[in-house]
């Protein structure tokens, strides 16, 4: 496929092991990719793999419907589904099962069965019972025995799924009696059994089968199932003594630590951490799985198989002593003998002969001494306390592999065999593929296993490779397909082969495992699966199909050898427990050759060799089961391997029907469908137009070579890139005029609005003005009319009050001037009136000072009221200025308010006639100047607006607009503050003219005092003058005080004073009243002047009129 920058590819990633990304440059033979992560990725073209971005968001049932067959692109599809809780998928015949991790119920109930029923594959979604359907069905229709092959690494999920299969064929082949012990039902419940003793927790599965198993289910001519057979290979039996970290012994020794307490008791049990074969590791418990109740399902389902409960007591007694065997320690006595260790391990010897039911001390012997067999005689060789040790396990292993084996035998015998039966379904549940730090001889018979299932897995798929082939008529006689048979050869040829050269080693008794491993580097130093390490002397690794091995031969040799120590046969063969002795029979009548070698691996080779005859013999199915992570996790996908991928990569693994095939890529030659041709030939013309080759034309189908699928989507993607480029561009180009027309529009619109609004806010600042200056007007014209009025009034008073005082200075002028007739009375009552009338003087003396005092705050009540005078004809003329002036209309009005002064002063009145009160015109003239020069008057300026504003010009517009604006809302801000300051300097002038009506109140009361006391005075003299003369005979003259000035400058007391006052009859007329002078007093004789009683009686009517 050609790679150009913005092809979407799979690149390699350490933690995620693919990571889909798009080329972003290429250089040469190398690539930058930027990953989906947000990484830059620099690699090789060549390892990179192209992206189906045509597949679906939820992938695909059936990956031979992938565009792309290659790893990346399989693996991606499997997470996908595996994210949407999707376990099965197809690729071709082969389900691919996914281990959940978690319980899911749904996938396996009973009305999911039915459904499935004789449902033709591929009509309903991957499960494993649709693969199981169709091997019953074939098995039924055909009469042809089939097989299913459950492979996979281990913790991938093989023992559940073969759980599935048989309870499926159970549910198929089940019987409609509801009988007790059915065969299907043993055949069921015998997985716990095996299970329990034949399962463990290893370091990836926390159930992983240590054995292998293949279950053939026989069938009647009906199709139910008649008998069943279980053969097993290979079961792990140095796991027995042997267990690392975090892994767990087999679950039977846990289980039977959990039991009831009246079993541990009896069996002398307790905690497994005191059992030596069980605390090599510190797991004992395993999450979501209980012991206790497992040890009772356990049993149940030996009841259901057949074991009795003599045997299963036998069972747990074996299972038991093994477990105190392994207590058993020992100490070294002299140079080269053993001895137990302390009373513990006394104890557990002692414990384990009770439960085998053997003699103590022929157990002792067994395990810490060794009978050599000569000519002569038979001698007794003295273990050391590490070959104690070994005999000690080995006894165990041996014990414990002997009770698998008869597990094995009973159940086969309890299930029981049909032997008229033609037709069976194998069910293969085998270990997979196993690659540990320290790999021994039980991982190479697994691998071994592996490397046979997958050359017949091979074999399988090129046979369905190949009738797809004959079908569709293609020449594929030159396709070279995978082939291990050369790790075969390397593993099991005889003579020559790993297996061969391990049982001839094994025949020498001086042989060791550097002897093997110096052979091996000899004889397979050119091969190339096999690999000598560097700097290693019992090392080699062998070249498998899923990745190198390295294996350890340090055990090896006494792995292979299956045989068992003669003292351990006679002692468990006469024990007292009847099936104890039944697993051990005698050595002559097992084998009459006893000395002759066994080999495990020769052995397993054969057991092998037998499974895949009966393999051959069958059709079979594949499930492939993929572990998703390793660490057990739900719901997390990492990795997996594919080898049915490999297979078909290696002919022509993408092939699509004409009608597909052209509905996809008839865009590379449109001309093609113009013409009225054969699908057949249309296709050929695209891939002649295209310049590919190595493809096959079938009946229905097109072939494709890896690779040519994507060359093709490379092409497709490059002609659509091309016709993107003139649509985006006209697409483009029309959105752009589109969205200019908006904005074009946009902008009229808000030019519009915004137009407006400023003539609105103009017309309201406007309104705004000329209502302020209205109140204005208003509000000084009634402030001056209330001051002018009671500036008035208070006037009045105060005329009326001085105009009184006037009159009373008349009137005492007068009777001044009436009383210098009046005649002296006697000297006595001269000097007595004279004392009167100087206390009277004193009185008027002060009189005087008063009335000189209401003379200055008369001075200053006249310039008050001159101030207020002129305020009065100031506001009379702001007044009417604003009424004779219209403001101009224009879009944007900018005013100049006048700053807040004080008031002006009122206009001062001025008393020139002696009864008119009046402003003096030259005064008012000056007021009117002064406040003409002190106040602004208001003045509009405008600025006017264009009418019509570009586009253009209006954002810097709506920036000038804005500085107007704020500089407007600034002076309202100083206008506002001095209008404050205004009334504030208000509110005092107030208080002050109501301190200056206090004081007119003041000096009016002042004056009403003197006046009263006046009267009083003159009320005393009338008395006086009223006296008759004939009261005394000589009566003194009466005295007159004429309070007059006798200076020429009369006007001197007025000039402080604001009023003119008319003057008494012998003053001039601007004079005043003047301050009294010391008094004259005229004595005159009353009888020198006459005086009638109608002159008195009218002088006194007078007098009274007045006060």
């Amino acid at each position: 496929m050609e790679i150009t920058a913005g092809s979407h590819v799979w690149v390699e990633d350490q933690e995620l092991a693919w990571v889909d990304g798009v080329v972003t440059s290429v250089n040469g033979n190398e690539a930058e990719v930027e990953t989906i992560n947000g990484n830059q990725v620099t690699t090789k073209l060549s390892k990179l793999y192209p992206k189906d971005m045509e597949a679906p968001d939820t992938g695909v049932d059936d990956m031979t419907k992938l565009s792309y067959l290659h790893e990346p692109a399989v693996l991606h599809n499997l997470a996908i589904r595996y994210g949407i809780k999707e376990i099965y998928t197809y690729c071709g015949n082969i389900l691919i099962a996914i281990n959940p991790f978690q319980a899911i119920s749904h996938l396996y109930d009973t009305k999911l069965m039915d459904s499935y029923k004789g449902a033709q594959l591929g009509d309903r979604s991957p499960h494993v019972f649709a693969i199981t359907d169709v091997a019953y069905r074939a098995m039924n229709n055909e009469g042809k025995s089939n097989s299913i092959l459950v492979s996979g690494e281990s913790g991938a999920g093989k023992t559940e799924t073969t759980k599935m299969i048989m309870r499926y064929l159970a549910y198929l082949g089940g019987h409609a009696a509801a009988e007790a012990r059915t065969v299907e039902r043993k055949v069921l419940e015998s997985n716990p059994v095996l299970e329990a003793f034949g399962n463990a927790k290893t370091v990836r599965n926390n159930n992983s089968s240590r054995f292998g198993k293949f279950v053939e289910i026989q069938f009647d001519a009906r199709g139910q199932i008649s008998g069943a057979a279980i053969r097993t290979y290979l079961l792990e039996k140095s796991r027995v003594c042997q267990i690392s970290e975090p892994e767990r012994n087999y679950h039977c020794f846990y289980l039977l630590c959990a039991a009831p307490p009246k079993e541990i008791e009896k069996y002398k049990l307790g905690d497994p951490k005191s059992f030596h074969y069980l605390n090599q590791s510190s797991c004992y418990e395993l999450v979501g799985v209980d012991d206790s109740h497992d040890y009772l399902a356990t049993k149940k389902a030996m009841d259901i198989v057949g074991i009795s409960v003599e045997e299963q007591d036998a069972i747990f007694r074996i299972v038991a002593a093994i477990l105190h065997l392994g207590n058993i320690a020992f100490a070294l006595e002299g140079e080269d003998s053993s001895v137990l260790e302390d009373d513990k391990a006394k104890f557990h010897l002692q414990v384990a002969a009770e439960l085998l039911m053997c003699d103590l001390e022929a157990l002792e012997t067994a395990l810490c001494k060794r009978n050599m067999v000569t000519p002569e005689e038979v001698i007794k060789r003295s273990l050391d306390p590490l070959g104690a040790a070994i005999s000690r396990d080995g006894l165990a292993k041996t014990i414990y592999a002997r009770l698998f084996d008869w597990l094995v035998k009973k159940i086969n015998v309890s299930i029981g065999q049909d032997p008229d039966s033609k037709c069976l379904i194998g069910v293969l549940d085998i270990y997979g593929f196993e690659s540990f730090k320290t790999s021994s001889f039980e991982q190479f018979c697994i691998n071994f296993t592996n490397e046979k299932l997958q050359q017949h897995f091979n074999q399988h798929v090129f046979k369905m490779e190949q009738s797809v082939y004959q079908e569709e008529e293609i020449d594929w006689s030159y396709i070279d397909f995978v082939d291990n048979q050369d790790v075969l050869d390397l593993i099991e040829k005889k003579p020559g082969g790993i297996i061969s050269l391990l049982d001839e080693t094994c025949m020498f008794p001086k042989s060791t495992h550097e002897t093997f491993a110096q052979k091996l580097y000899q004889t397979f130093k050119d091969h190339k699966r096999f690999v000598k390490p560097k700097l290693a002397r019992t090392e080699f690794t062998i070249v498998h199909y899923a990745g190198e091995v390295q294996y350890q031969c340090d055990q090896f040799l006494d792995k292979n050898k299956d045989y068992i120590v003669p003292e351990h046969q006679e002692l468990l063969s006469t024990s007292k427990c009847s099936f104890i002795a039944s697993l051990f029979p005698s050595l002559n009548a097992e084998t009459p050759k006893s000395g002759k070698f066994s080999s495990i691996g020769s052995r397993f080779k054969l057991q092998l060799q037998q499974l895949m005859d009966i393999l051959n013999s069958t059709e079979p199915h594949y499930i492939r089961c993929i572990k998703p992570n390793s660490d057990l996790r739900p719901e997390i996908f990492e990795n997996g391997v594919l080898e049915a991928i490999r297979v078909k990569c290696e002919g022509y693994p993408t092939n699509r029907i004409f009608s597909e095939f052209l509905e996809r890529f008839s865009i590379l030659a449109p001309e093609v469908l113009k013409e009225n041709v054969e699908e057949n030939v249309a296709c050929k013309s695209i891939m002649e137009k295209v310049g590919l080759s190595n493809y096959q034309i079938g009946k229905t189908k097109i072939f494709l070579r890896a690779g040519q699928m994507a060359e093709l989507d490379g092409r497709k993607a490059k002609l659509l890139g091309e016709s993107a480029k003139v649509i985006q561009k006209q697409v483009r180009s029309c959105i752009a005029r589109k969205r200019y027309v908006r904005v074009q529009t946009a902008s009229i619109c808000i030019q519009t609005v915004l137009r407006g609004q400023l003539a609105c806010e103009s017309l309201k600042f406007r309104k705004r003005t000329a209502a302020a200056v209205k109140i204005q007007k208003s509000a000084r014209r009634k402030s001056a009319s209330r001051k002018y009025t009671n500036i008035i009034s208070s006037a009045v008073i105060v005329q009326t009050g001085i105009r009184a005082m006037v009159a009373h200075n008349e009137f005492r002028s007068k009777m001044q001037n009436r009383s210098a007739t009046i005649q002296a009375a006697t000297e006595e009552e001269e000097k007595d009136s004279g004392k009167e009338e100087e206390d009277i003087g004193k009185e008027e003396k002060d009189i005087g000072k008063e009335e000189k005092d209401i003379g200055k705050e008369e001075k200053d009540v006249g310039k008050e009221e001159k101030d207020i005078g002129k305020e009065e004809k100031d506001s009379g003329k702001e007044a009417k200025e604003p009424e004779d002036k219209e403001p101009e209309k224009q879009p944007t009005v900018k005013v100049q308010e006048k700053e807040e002064l004080p008031d002006p002063p009122v206009a001062v009145l001025e008393q020139n006639e002696p009864d008119k009160t009046d402003v003096s015109p030259d005064k008012e003239q000056e007021v009117t100047e002064e406040s003409n020069e002190l106040y602004h008057i208001v003045k509009e300026i405008s600025s006017p607006i264009q009418d019509v504003l570009t586009a253009e010009d209006l954002p810097s517009e709506v920036e000038q607009l804005k500085v107007l604006l704020i500089g407007e809302k600034k002076r309202a801000d100083e206008y506002q503050k001095k209008h404050a300051e205004a009334q504030e300097l208000s509110e005092q002038r107030r208080k002050k003219l109501e301190e200056t009506e206090k004081k007119v109140h003041q000096l009016q009361e002042s004056l009403n005092r003197l006046l009263f006391s006046m009267s009083e005075q003159f009320s005393q003299l009338k008395t006086i003058l009223q006296t008759p003369s004939s009261s005394k005979p000589a009566s003194p003259p009466i005295a007159r005080v004429d309070y007059f000035d006798n200076s020429d400058n009369s006007d001197a007391s007025s000039t402080g004073s604001d009023f003119a006052f008319p003057a008494s009859g012998h003053d001039s007329a601007n004079n005043s009243c003047p301050r009294p002078k010391a008094p004259q007093v005229h004595v005159k004789d009353a009888t020198a002047t006459e005086i009638t009683g109608t002159a008195d009686s009218d002088k006194e009517g007078a007098f009274d009129d007045y006060f």
